[in-house]
C-alpha cells in the first residue's frame, strides 16, 4: 500500500476488524486517539495539518450509527459538524475521505432493493443526520467514497448483537419482525470491503462516489434471530431458543427503522469487483468474539 492511511475510530468494533484485517495484508494504519470530549474542529484541523495522510477512514462515530439504540440530537449535531470540517480538511489537503453511511437514509417504502440512485427520504434523527453529513461530504470533498453499508453485526456487548444475545438469556417473549426486510452484514465482512476499496484506491483509480454494500441473502429480524439463537446455544444455554414474530408496525422501534432496508449491491460489483458474501457465514467467527468478549 503506498498511500499514508489514517483511521479515526481505530477503538470500535469495525476499526478494530479494518485493523485486524490490514495486519493480515500488511496494511497499516495510523489510528490517533481522540480527544477526550471526541472529535471537533479544532482538534481535526490540528490533526490533519500535522499528518497529512492520502486518505482517510472516518470510522469515528461509528458506535452511533450502527450500533446505538438510540442517540440524542445533540450529539447527532456535533457530528454533523465535524464531518462538515473533516471533509473541508480534506478537500483542503486533497485527501480522500472514505466515510461510511446507512440504509437509514431510506424510508423503506420501496418494494424493491435501494439503489445508489434512489432518492433518500430518511425516516428518525439518525437517518436524517446521515443524509445531511452524505450531502456536506459531496459538496465540500468531491474525492470522496460514501459506504452506505446494511444491517452490521458486531461483537459489542452493548451492540445490536449483544443485546439481542442479552434479552435471550431472560425467560421472556423476545419479540422480532417478520416482516420488515434487510440485509445482515459482520463486521469483518464490512471490513473486507473498506479495504477492497482502499486497495483500488492505492491505484490512483478515481472511483468516487456512493456504493451499497451489505451481506447476501435479504432476510427479516425474526430469520436472523433464529440463526443468531441457533449458533449462540452452541456456546451458551440460553432462555429463549425461537424469537416471536411480530409485525413491523408494532415493533417499538419502527418509526426510526425503515420497513426494507435492502440495498442492491450491482454498483460496488461492477465498479470495484467487491461481492456480497453470505452473511450466515460470518455468524461463527462474530459469536466467538462476542462470547469471549463477555
Amino acid at each position: 500500500m503506498r498511500m499514508r492511511l489514517m483511521l479515526l475510530g481505530g477503538g470500535n468494533a469495525l476499526g478494530q476488524a479494518l485493523i485486524r484485517l490490514g495486519a493480515e495484508e500488511n496494511i497499516g494504519f495510523l489510528a490517533p486517539r481522540p480527544p477526550e470530549d471526541g472529535w471537533d474542529a479544532a482538534s481535526l484541523t490540528q490533526l490533519l495539518d500535522d499528518n497529512r495522510p492520502d486518505a482517510l477512514i472516518n470510522l469515528a462515530y461509528y458506535f452511533d450509527w450502527f450500533q446505538a439504540e438510540s442517540v440524542s440530537d445533540q450529539r447527532l449535531t456535533q457530528q454533523e459538524r465535524a464531518v462538515e470540517r473533516l471533509a473541508e480538511l480534506c478537500q483542503h489537503h486533497q485527501i480522500t475521505l472514505v466515510q461510511p453511511s446507512s440504509y437509514r437514509v431510506f424510508d423503506g417504502s420501496r418494494a424493491t432493493a435501494y439503489s445508489e440512485k434512489d432518492e433518500p427520504v430518511p425516516l428518525g434523527q439518525r437517518g436524517q443526520a446521515l443524509w445531511r453529513i452524505e450531502q456536506s461530504v459531496r459538496a465540500a470533498c468531491p474525492q470522496h467514497i460514501l459506504l452506505r453499508f446494511g444491517w452490521v453485526l458486531d461483537e459489542s456487548i452493548d451492540g445490536l448483537l449483544g443485546r439481542f444475545l442479552t434479552r435471550a438469556e431472560l425467560p421472556q417473549e423476545l419479540l422480532l419482525a417478520d416482516d420488515r426486510r434487510g440485509n445482515p452484514t459482520p463486521v469483518d465482512d464490512a471490513a473486507r470491503v473498506i479495504i477492497s476499496v482502499l486497495k483500488q484506491l492505492d491505484c490512483a483509480a478515481p472511483l468516487w462516489g456512493t456504493y451499497h454494500y451489505a451481506g447476501n441473502e435479504a432476510t427479516t429480524p425474526v430469520v436472523l434471530g433464529q440463526a443468531i439463537l441457533a449458533e449462540a446455544s452452541q456456546r451458551r444455554t440460553l432462555a429463549i431458543q425461537v424469537p416471536s414474530a411480530q409485525a413491523h408496525a408494532a415493533s417499538l422501534d419502527a418509526s426510526e427503522e425503515p420497513q426494507n432496508a435492502v440495498l442492491a449491491c450491482k454498483k460496488i460489483l461492477h465498479t470495484f469487483g467487491i461481492k456480497p458474501r453470505a452473511w450466515r457465514a460470518g455468524l461463527p467467527p462474530l459469536l466467538e468474539r462476542f462470547y469471549r468478549n463477555v
